[in-house]
């Protein structure tokens, strides 16, 4: 049976129309995903992401734990600060897309809800024996996200520490109403905003204010048309057992120099093998859209595979990502996608399609 977040009963008042995601009950969307998606990229929109799983780590050998576990440099974070990085395999593969926060007392991680079991069962693995402590706070606390270019002026006043002043990817201990929260700026938009974690008790009260204050429910729907614009992967999409850090465009999040980590080897041998595959960015003439599983051809050859597709609100024509040959990778280059037997011109282009004007 699916599992609820706190916001369950909220969502289903909101009338959001509820699936199953990730082993939770979840809104796809509430009035619709354009007007959804259109509200984060000019006003303020609210997501509950209390489904990601969040994982507290704390204990002398925590680093040394998590720098085994993640590709990225956690010795190198500040205090306060948040990471992008990933857990690998042993064969040089994608466990999972995860961030970490660094505090002066230990770390969280935010991990995907469907990759909750599998990172912490390698974590557990990894820490016997170590002297480390580590809780599993998912379903004892929730997760909110409020993301667009109103988000600052949204929060402003609502919790003790100043998040106006937070820099993008830290995060700050402070209080709501007297109640604890964690407060970073972080999101998977392409939009300036925050993520909250607190209580699980303390999430319905929390999500009325953002609502009272102008803040639209927004559902998975609208967060993956929104993510695609960004050029963001998505677990289960472009991310995967079977794929790389490199070839994803992830390479960045990947250092070699600190050490040694589970999948160093063989991601860096995989990096030097110049016939895999690449993700690109694809744009199509308006009409038809790209899904996942899609052909890319070229001159009637296979050449690559739709991981996300869907028409873009802002940029108004479809968009996707995929997967392609080396060979056809280059921006510009011209290639097709095949929709149910029916072939459609589509261009490389440049990640991401869509950035946020700047200040």
């Amino acid at each position: 049976m699916a599992l609820h977040t706190p916001l369950y009963d909220w969502h289903v008042a909101h009338k959001g129309r509820m699936v199953e995601f990730g082993g939770w009950q979840m809104p796809v969307q509430y009035a619709g995903i354009v007007a959804e998606h259109s509200a984060v990229r000019s006003a303020a929109g609210l997501f509950d992401i209390s489904h990601m799983a969040r994982f507290s780590i704390g204990g002398p050998e925590a680093l040394a734990l998590i720098d085994h576990a993640w590709t990225n440099d956690a010795a190198g974070m500040k205090d306060t600060q948040v990471r992008y990085g990933l857990v690998g395999n042993e064969q040089g593969g994608i466990v999972d897309d995860i961030l970490v926060y660094r505090w002066s007392y230990g770390w969280t991680m935010v991990v995907n809800a469907s990759n909750r079991k599998a990172v912490w069962d390698r974590l557990q693995t990894y820490a016997a024996g170590k002297d480390v402590q580590m809780q599993d706070q998912t379903e004892s606390t929730g997760m909110l996200a409020v993301q667009g270019p109103k988000a600052v002026e949204l929060l402003a006043g609502l919790f003790e520490a100043d998040v106006a002043g937070l820099k993008y990817y830290y995060a700050t201990a402070t209080r709501c109403r007297g109640n604890q929260c964690v407060v970073s700026r972080t999101g998977y938009t392409g939009e300036d905003g925050f993520e909250v974690m607190l209580a699980a008790d303390k999430v319905v009260e929390l999500a009325d204010e953002f609502v009272r204050r102008g803040a639209v429910c927004c559902g998975l729907g609208a967060r993956d048309t929104l993510r695609l614009e960004a050029g963001m992967p998505l677990y289960g999409h472009e991310l995967s057992m079977d794929i790389d850090p490199f070839q994803a465009g992830l390479g960045w999040a990947v250092k070699p120099a600190k050490g040694e980590f589970v999948g160093k080897e063989p991601m860096l041998a995989k990096k030097g093998d110049a016939a895999r595959r690449k993700r690109v960015g694809l744009t199509l003439e308006p009409g038809r859209s790209a899904r996942e599983g899609c052909g890319v051809v070229m001159a009637g050859k296979s050449v690559g595979t739709v991981t996300s597709g869907a028409p873009s609100p802002t940029l108004g024509r479809p968009i996707a990502m995929a997967y392609v040959d080396p060979a056809h990778a280059e921006v510009g280059t011209k290639l097709e996608v095949d929709i149910r037997g029916t072939t459609v011109p589509a261009t490389v282009v440049a990640l991401p399609f869509y950035q946020r004007p700047k200040k």
